[in-house]
């Protein structure tokens, strides 16, 4: 008889394995010959779509996947987000049933979670412990572009090079992060999914790639003045560190200082909130931004940008 404990993660294990796969690709190296990287990556639709991680597919166009029941099928990439660390690739075969996605919002610290993935060739591999913490920031970068991924998952559950694109799962089963990387000795971290990135997964699906819009502010989280915590009905905003020279938040006259606590009425109380409404459909639209200058409370009317790898 198997305790508790085992039961939950033999049976995770037993319905992940088959739907994660291991991934093999080739890789330019520095002295202009060709090599090869690996990592994991979760079947999440039923006609061959699998999701993994930005860094892992790189630039690669194509690669070759490998299931637990020993068969392989070359796949190809059908669009990576580096500033989510997120890619989508289709295997040209048929693939297990897609695995179960949960919602990472719903966690909560020292939640057992279970990690499947191919750590350092090894396929097949299942590490369990708990989720350590929430509401890490991991940074990223395209080009010039660096991004914060927000509510990073960090969970002590051991993970290795070739986990990345694996499935970090709940108790129940449900995949809530994609293992992304490891942080130090008992340090793991996963990006989460939830409606920002699931998101994020349809465009690459439909597109190819994020189209994301661009404001131009460089901010960090800071509380509110206790006298408007009341009326805001939320403690904390964002402090408006630097304004990109000729971005579309200087035309519309924002300042370094600015405390931006609301955009289109929504509260703003970390980087995530703001980058959730940063995509095509804002691009081109004006947008109401709400601001507390000088202990007087601004609208400012901002009209994003699309976002390049030259948006610095």
């Amino acid at each position: 008889m198997l305790d508790a404990y085992s039961e939950i993660v033999t049976r995770i294990a037993d319905e992940l394995i088959p739907r994660v796969a291991s991934l093999t690709v080739p890789r330019a190296t520095p002295w202009g010959g060709h090599g090869e990287s690996a990592g994991s990556a979760v079947v999440f639709t039923e006609d061959g779509y699998l999701l993994t991680n930005g860094h892992v597919v790189g630039s690669a166009e194509t690669g070759t996947a490998a299931f637990a029941d020993g068969t392989e099928a070359p796949f190809d990439v059908i669009g990576a987000d580096p500033l989510s660390d997120l890619a989508v690739i289709r295997v040209r075969r048929e693939v297990p049933g897609p695995a179960r996605l949960g919602d990472a919002d719903a966690l909560r610290v020292g939640q057992l979670v279970v990690a499947v993935g191919n750590p350092l060739g090894l396929a097949g591999s299942v590490t369990a412990g708990v989720v350590s913490a929430l509401g890490r920031s991991m940074p990223a970068r395209d080009g010039r572009t660096v991004r914060l991924i927000e509510d990073v998952i960090q969970t002590d559950a051991a993970l290795n090079p070739g986990n990345s694109g694996g499935a970090l799962a709940t108790a129940d089963g449900l995949v809530v992060g994609i293992n992304t990387a490891v942080a130090g000795v008992g340090v793991g971290l996963a990006v989460p999914l939830n409606s920002t990135t699931q998101r994020i997964v349809g465009e690459l699906v439909q597109r190819g790639r994020v189209r994301r819009a661009y404001l131009g502010l460089v901010s960090t989280p800071a509380p509110v003045p206790s006298r408007l915590v009341d009326r805001l009905g939320h403690p904390r905003a964002l402090r408006v560190v630097e304004v990109v020279e000729g971005s579309p938040a200087a035309v519309a006259g924002m300042r370094p200082g600015d405390l931006l606590l609301a955009v289109k009425g929504m509260p703003m109380r970390g980087a995530q909130d703001l980058q959730r409404l940063m995509f095509a459909d804002a691009i081109g639209q004006p947008i109401e931004l709400t601001v507390l200058r000088n202990g007087a409370m601004v609208d400012v009317i901002a009209v994003p940008a699309e976002l390049t790898a030259s948006s610095g």
